[in-house]
């Protein structure tokens, strides 16, 4: 199974984990760093390394990231360019976990990515408002 590992400013990483635990049930092979004030992209690295450890790595590691240029994304692109069995997908939200977490039993690793991208993609949408009456139709 893919390691998927979520890195973020702040603990923004272990929260989102708990929340898509809280849907989806607890997960294995997956784990979350944070990104505190006063750390530095060597930090980084490092607390991916002893994840990396920690988890079954074998069928690769997809790194979910809040922003593409952010210290937690430029860290995981410092492992991602040394090894072809890591990816990197920025912009993460809990739709985009979900599915992802749902799909590691049936993908390999760049169809995994595909799915990441996709899904967090489709997941932004915006409420539009239509005519009253059918927005009360809706409800009701």
């Amino acid at each position: 199974m893919i390691s998927v590992i979520i890195g973020t400013h702040g603990t923004f990483s272990e929260e989102i984990l708990k929340s898509a635990e809280m849907i989806f049930g607890a997960q294995e092979n997956v784990g979350s760093v944070t990104f505190k004030p006063g750390e530095g992209v060597e930090n980084l690295v490092e607390k991916y390394n002893k994840l990396i450890n920690e988890l079954d790595c074998t069928d690769g590691v997809l790194f979910m990231v809040d922003l593409f240029g952010g210290s937690p994304f430029n860290a995981a692109s410092i492992l991602a360019m040394k090894n072809n069995n890591m990816e990197i997908v920025t912009g993460v939200n809990l739709p985009m976990i979900l599915e992802t977490l749902g799909s590691r039993d049936f993908s390999n690793l760049q169809e995994l990515l595909a799915i990441a991208e996709n899904s967090g993609k489709e997941a932004i949408r915006v409420f539009t408002r239509k005519v009253e009456d059918d927005i009360e139709a809706e409800l009701m």
